[in-house]
């Protein structure tokens, strides 16, 4: 009798142990017929079971342990590790109890949702990540500059009255027009589109004109957004990157369980505290800055540096180059003849010249198969090479670059900056590109900022901002967080920089820049990079006002007056 009673218990336990084992099986296959099979309540488990692996996925792993046999039935432990999120880097480890019966003969899971994961008895279960309290962008000042807003999507569905819609946003939506909401609806085939997304204080002028239209919604989000409405600009977009990566690393995760009277927290990390990102931005220029380019109608930018420390103080567009993205820093333009403050350097190093050097400045010439003229074919004769300089002499610098190495202007625009580029917290840039001109004829196109040479406002910023320091300095944005680069900027040779500066100085006393002589100590180059053909140019200045190097950019602006202009605009307001 002994031994018969021991059989039994063994064959019972065995029993036990093979119908936990496969229904934790059956749990990390993500088999939920099997699953439920295993259990008293198949339909109710199907169910329950379905639901969760719809919310957390199906990256699980179940282990049964500690299988007992008792008078009162079986009890077993579960451990189970579930993989959330992206990647599944998000890992949620539990332990919970269960038991088992043989009521019908076969052993079977007694049916509780808490045996599969806690809180499921309460109710569905699903994941999302935690952020921390936003943290806020400052200006230099420490003043708020972007901070986390709610913002309300205007969407409107096929059989929208669109010009209902349209009129209802004119206030604060102009460009909102049926004929477009009907173009946008026709397009996006049967679904929704978001006819605009809307500032709290533009939602409440045309609040009561829209909830009540047929088939519009107005669901709200967060976004950062900044505080002045007038400063909003693409170029803020890698600071928005910058606080997003931030409240990312700091993110906790929460487990939640759905009951009938709200939710309740079952597993993950709190998240992690975030601190305000400071950057170095100059609020008033940049207002003036944005002020000076209102008036151009064509893509414009602005870039402004503090030479000493490579702290980035504005970067400003008009509403034409938001329309084309952050252009101030990655858009890649001829820069004209503000390049000659490269040429001048590089035939400077090379020995060609010295800024009292006699050059010739024909009103055109030929030089090797390339013909070059100077703008309005003005001649100035035999004049030193200061004069040319600030007169902007193409003839002059096609003849000096024409005698240069092939990378000599590649190396002397490397020595400013130009062609270096920076992996800078904040910024997303391109500095420019000056190829190695194989044949003279390049060689001339490059000596006056045309050919395959490119530049950004940012990147002639930064010309401006090395030769006024005598050396590139790192641009920054984030306090404290300087640019990197892979490839250091060689050195400039001492007394060049002073040098260039001193021609960039008769630029504005007696140069092409003498609109700007009001303005005291003022070093300035202009430029005109034709495009397409001889009937279009953008307009250039780069300029140093003290501790202060910019970069002026205008699309299509004909000449450099206006790029002057906006300049004098910026820099007179500043002052």
């Amino acid at each position: 009798m002994l031994v018969t009673a021991t059989a039994c218990a063994t064959n019972s336990t065995s029993g036990l142990a093979k119908t936990v084992d496969a229904f934790a099986d059956a749990l990390t296959r993500d088999d939920v017929p099997a699953a439920a099979k295993a259990t008293s309540d198949p339909a109710k488990a199907t169910d329950t079971l379905g639901t969760l692996y719809d919310n957390l996925g199906k990256q699980v792993n179940f282990t049964a342990s500690k299988i007992e046999d008792s008078d009162q039935g079986g009890t077993f432990t579960l451990n189970a590790t579930w993989k959330l999120g992206k990647d599944g880097k998000d890992q949620w480890t539990y332990t919970t109890t269960g038991r088992a019966d043989r009521s019908g003969g076969d052993w079977k899971v007694q049916w509780d949702p808490a045996t599969v994961a806690p809180g499921l008895n309460v109710g569905p279960l699903s994941y999302g990540l935690v952020y921390p309290d936003p943290a806020k962008v400052l200006d230099g000042a420490g003043g708020d500059l972007l901070t986390q807003q709610v913002v309300t999507l205007v969407n409107v569905a096929p059989g929208a009255d669109t010009a209902a819609v349209a009129a209802a946003l004119a206030p604060v939506a102009p460009d909102v027009t049926a004929a477009s909401l009907n173009s946008e609806l026709a397009a996006a085939q049967g679904k929704p589109v978001t006819a605009v997304t809307l500032r709290d204080s533009d939602y409440a002028t045309v609040r009561s004109g829209l909830e009540n239209l047929p088939n519009v919604t107005l669901p709200q989000q967060t976004r950062l957004l900044t505080v002045d409405k007038s400063l909003s600009s693409p170029t803020f977009s890698g600071l928005s990157d910058l606080w997003q990566q931030q409240a990312d690393a700091a993110a906790g995760w929460a487990v939640r369980a759905q009951g009938s009277d709200g939710t309740q927290r079952v597993g993950g990390p709190d998240p992690k505290p975030v601190s305000d990102i400071h950057t170095t931005l100059d609020v008033g220029l940049q207002r003036a800055a944005e002020a000076a380019l209102t008036p151009v109608t064509t893509p414009a930018a602005i870039v402004a540096l503090q030479p000493s420390t490579g702290k980035v103080l504005a970067m400003a567009q008009n509403a034409a180059g938001d329309a084309q993205g952050p252009i101030a820093l990655t858009g890649l333009y001829p820069p004209g003849s503000t390049f000659k403050t490269v040429t001048v350097s590089a035939a400077m190093q090379a020995g060609e010249v010295a800024p009292d050097s006699m050059v010739a400045c024909p009103g055109k010439e030929n030089i090797e198969g390339r013909e070059i003229p100077n703008d309005n074919n003005f001649d100035l004769g035999q004049v030193p090479l200061h004069t040319g300089f600030a007169k902007s002499c193409n003839t002059t610098m096609g003849r000096l670059a024409v005698q240069l190495p092939p990378d000599g202007l590649t190396q002397a625009a490397a020595q400013l900056g130009l062609g270096i580029d920076y992996v800078t917290p904040g910024l997303t840039t391109v500095t420019g590109s000056v190829p190695t001109a194989d044949t003279p004829a390049l060689r001339v196109e490059e000596g006056i900022g045309q050919g395959k040479v490119t530049g950004s406002p940012f990147g002639m910023a930064l010309v401006a901002a090395a030769l006024a320091r005598g050396s590139v300095p790192p641009p920054m944005l984030v306090q404290g967080q300087p640019g990197t680069t892979a490839k250091q900027p060689p050195a400039l040779p001492a007394g060049i920089a002073d040098q260039v500066k001193a021609m960039m100085r008769e630029t504005i006393t007696g140069g092409t820049a003498t609109a700007l002589r009001d303005i005291p100590g003022l070093l300035g180059k202009t430029g005109t990079a034709e495009y397409i053909d001889d009937k279009h140019a953008h307009g250039w200045f780069v300029g140093i006002d003290g501790d202060l190097a910019f970069a002026v950019f205008i699309s299509d602006a004909g000449s450099s007056d206006p790029a002057v202009q906006a300049a004098g605009r910026m820099l007179r307001a500043a002052h």
